[in-house]
């Protein structure tokens, strides 16, 4: 049972909600999670309304579902673009909470709330494998009287492919007690396909519902089937069976009818299953490797069966999570950052996907999303991995295992860290800089500090030194790199890539300090006392140094060699959260003073070359104060953020803090940094 179910009869759900909310919560998210599972199955509104616009992909395509619904033989519509003019539901009410969003719509003497359900909770590594999501309608009247309520929802082919003219086929899938129906791409090229801005097209698509629904299914064009049921309540009673076609050749859908008959002031309640079968996920060194809840042979039918069996426990699962969550980050950091977390929850899990290796083992692997593609980015997964230290530390372990595996592999010839594995959801290899070919545009001692520092985060949670005794061979020779290279860093790239080259990087030098610190933790873990000894001395002794060295009067460069320059100190926050000490106390309380007076509307730059920030990097800093106060006026820019930024588009890393305007990327993991304050005893 999830740890924070305890909670659940304390404590009721927290709403983030468009026009009744508590003031400096998010009013206008600038897109609203709503089928959110892997890089793939990430389906998006970008829209103030469901019903203003068609459902997106992360990347901004359409991704489609249409709902319609029928109210004393009125026809409105719910979600999707404008179809015949049909009116819109009058939106009241939008809910966005870790696993759940909900709408709630009041027009016509009716209220409809709308559930969207995927099922992540951090436990069940089955449950964040599985493409599937549930759509609930509970419809009620609130006027005394009794309406007459059918509902229509359609989802295509765009699914299950890249672009609109790619062909299509579809089918029906027999189960006990389901209807289901199903549609692929005619080609199936499984993992055929590597690149960021790319949807997947092998595979299949599968809607369903419970027999018993008072349900009719069909498979016909859109137009034909959203005719049908604004005209008479129903849809085609025939399958279309013009196929294979081109997607966008009459739009063929699988659509659903429900028709709920009178409906007084006890709410009706209807839902629909939408999942995924990838076949294979990911390919890691040739090896095509399925999800992992595949591992030991289930089928779709199989997962089908199980999702629509144990609907109801799942709700109550979610809903419970999310109550005990929601105040757990209300009571920890305040109203905005509950709010900002539950945005932020689904978007991490959806960008990574779980597999199982040949022998079971679960591999956790992230996607850049809008910033080159790569899978396995070492330093994507380090900004991440506050969600996943808190959450499930097997999951930390399942995020650096292929990276560990690929390091000790004799095509790395390094001796530090790689930066990434490939180009997502091929894991075939480093193509970032010089690849496995040569140091250029490489970041050694970015992501060797990276892999020490959350494997000692691994180790901490374990309470043993057992999973860095597994990878202790490219660990020792990391730490030595650092030992050589980490205080006074070469003119190389770090995480922050995108402001490029810099020699003498004070923040990257704290961050290789930061680890020595982490790898002599692990030495005095395993019983290696010698070897933690010299480390915790060294660690010691550089942190003295670059004290030293940064100073700037009354704050800290950006880099040693550059006066009159400043940055955030964000890998300073390890010091604090491990007990490690190893930097001056008055150190970290100079810097987060000077910081104050550089704080703008949304939040505080980067570095003094440019206003952009990145909100993780700003999290970490927040949590850095002693004072609550500081913190939650952080987190009160990232809101204002949310609620002003022009670009509608999943929750951006890299924005502006004077003009609310994206700088780049979209929907990426590492907003899973924003939960560090979590881990703040």
């Amino acid at each position: 049972m999830n740890k924070f179910l305890q909670y659940c009869t304390v404590f009721s759900v927290c709403l983030i909600q468009a026009n009744a909310f508590p003031q400096g919560t998010i009013t206008r998210p600038p897109a609203v999670p709503l089928m959110t599972a892997d890089p793939y199955f990430s389906v998006w509104s970008f829209a103030n309304s469901p019903a203003d616009d068609y459902t997106r992909h992360w990347t901004g395509k359409t991704m489609g579902i249409f709902l319609m619904a029928r109210i004393d033989g009125k026809t409105y519509r719910v979600v999707g673009g404008s179809e015949r003019q049909l009116p819109a539901l009058k939106l009241k009410t939008t809910i966005v909470n870790p696993t759940q969003t909900i709408y709630v719509f009041d027009d016509a003497g009716v209220e409809l709330t709308l559930t969207f359900t995927t099922p992540l909770l951090p436990d069940s590594l089955d449950l964040i494998s599985e493409d599937a999501s549930y759509i609930t309608w509970q419809v009620r009247s609130t006027d005394n009287k009794l309406h007459q309520v059918s509902l229509y929802f359609d989802g295509g082919g765009e699914f299950s492919i890249n672009t609109p003219d790619q062909r299509i086929v579809w089918g029906r899938l027999k189960l006990p007690g389901v209807d289901v129906m199903k549609m692929g791409s005619q080609l199936q090229p499984i993992l055929g396909k590597k690149g960021d801005d790319l949807r997947i097209d092998w595979g299949y698509v599968y809607f369903c519902s419970p027999r018993g629904q008072d349900g009719m299914s069909v498979i016909a064009p859109a137009a034909e089937a959203r005719d049908a049921f604004m005209q008479s309540d129903t849809i085609p009673t025939s399958d279309d069976f013009n196929m294979p076609r081109q997607a966008n050749d009459g739009w063929p859908v699988c659509a659903y009818v429900f028709n709920l008959g009178e409906v007084g002031a006890k709410a009706k309640e209807r839902f629909v299953l939408v999942a995924y079968d990838e076949i294979f996920s990911i390919e890691y060194f040739e090896r095509k490797l399925p999800a992992y809840w595949k591992r030991n042979g289930a089928s779709i039918a199989d997962m089908i069966t199980g999702r629509v069996d144990e609907y109801g426990t799942l709700m109550r699962e979610c809903e419970g999570f999310d109550s005990s969550l929601v105040a757990k980050l209300a009571e920890t950091g305040g109203k905005d950052y509950a709010s900002i977390c539950a945005l932020a929850y689904r978007q991490v899990f959806a960008a990574h996907k779980l597999v199982a290796d040949v022998d079971g083992t679960p591999m956790l692997f992230p996607k850049e999303n809008f910033s080159n593609g790569c899978i396995s980015t070492v330093d994507v997964i380090y900004p991440s991995a506050p969600f996943f230290m808190y959450f499930n530390n097997d999951l930390l372990k399942a995020l650096l295992t292929p990276v560990f595996k690929y390091s000790e592999m004799p095509r790395w010839k390094f001796p530090f860290a790689p930066h990434d594995l490939g180009t997502y959801p091929k894991a075939n290899g480093q193509v970032y800089g010089g690849g496995e070919k040569n140091e250029v545009d490489q970041m050694p001692v970015e992501e060797s500090g990276n892999m020490i520092i959350l494997t000692y985060a691994v180790c901490r949670n374990d309470r043993n030194a057992d999973y860095a005794m597994k990878n202790w061979s490219s660990l020792e020779k990391w730490a030595n790199y650092l030992k050589q290279e980490g205080l006074d860093p070469a003119n190389q790239l770090c995480t922050d890539d995108f402001t490029g080259h810099l020699a003498h990087n004070a923040n990257l030098s704290v961050k290789a300090i930061i680890a020595l610190g982490c790898f002599s933790r692990i030495c005095e873990m395993a019983g290696k006392d010698e070897l933690a000894e010299e480390y915790r001395a060294l660690a010691s002794d550089y942190a003295k140094k670059w004290a030293q060295m940064d100073l700037d009067r009354d704050h800290y460069k950006l880099a040693f060699d550059k006066p009159g320059t400043w940055s955030m100190k964000y890998n300073m926050v390890w010091d604090k959260l491990f007990n490690l000490d190893l930097f001056p106390p008055d150190v970290m309380k100079q810097e987060l003073s000077f910081y104050r007076t550089k704080l703008n509307k949304y939040g505080l730059p980067l570095d003094n070359r440019a206003a952009f920030t990145k909100p993780e990097w700003m999290t970490w800093v927040a949590t850095m104060y002693s004072d609550r106060e500081d913190f939650e006026n952080y987190m009160h820019t990232i809101v204002e953020y949310l609620n002003n930024t022009p670009e509608r588009v999943p929750f951006s890393d890299w924005y502006d803090t004077k003009s609310a305007r994206r700088d780049g990327f979209q929907a990426r993991s590492v907003v899973g940094g924003i939960f560090i304050k979590l881990l703040k005893k």
